[in-house]
């Protein structure tokens, strides 16, 4: 039996004078949280890191990638920074005391009834022939989603699902059985 399990990571602490910048980087704590997290998770026989476009997340998987020889970070539009917003007939499905916030959403990071978010898990949350490890690094309403999913939770549950940075939350999919959450929010290998 087969089983595939993915290690999803929200980004370092991006520097706050760029703060929710596309193009802002990591801050000195940023760096030493994914310094701290490429270690931790260096023992682990990953077969890809995929990694948001956004630099934050580039640099992040820069860093983690130096503590795991042999797999080379790559940007992947499957994690990319999205907030799942329903459509006008989806929207009874979300509480009424979210609509004011979702209708806020700026248009750039809008993930219209979270079909992006549905492609991803559908691509990456498979088995195939062999087991294998996968690495994300993306963002904190990705990692909402992808949890939400594996609980089987209503659509809106990603909303509150709160991700540190480069916390590890660790789902798996093994070829005869439904989808489970491993770890959530791990935060051990970070400094206090």
């Amino acid at each position: 039996m087969s089983r595939t399990t993915l290690y999803l990571v929200r980004h370092g602490e991006q520097d706050p004078a760029t703060d929710h910048a596309p193009d802002g980087g990591l801050s000195p704590l940023g760096r030493e949280q994914a310094d701290r997290l490429g270690r931790r998770l260096a023992p682990v026989p990953f077969s890809a890191i995929h990694h948001s476009p956004l630099a934050r997340a580039a640099e992040t998987a820069g860093i983690v990638a130096g503590h795991l020889p042999g797999v080379r970070p790559h940007p992947c539009d499957l994690v990319a920074d999205r907030t799942p917003v329903p459509s006008a007939g989806r929207r009874s499905a979300y509480p009424d005391r979210w609509h004011g916030w979702l209708d806020g959403v700026p248009e750039d990071e809008r993930d219209t009834d979270a079909r992006a978010l549905r492609a991803a898990v559908a691509r990456l949350g498979v088995t195939g022939d062999a087991d294998r490890h996968e690495l994300l690094i993306t963002h904190n309403f990705v990692i909402g989603w992808f949890v939400r999913h594996v609980l089987d939770a209503p659509e809106w549950r990603w909303i509150g699902l709160n991700q540190a940075n480069c916390a590890i939350t660790v789902l798996r999919w093994d070829a005869e059985r439904p989808p489970v959450l491993v770890s959530f929010n791990d935060t051990g290998h970070l400094a206090a």
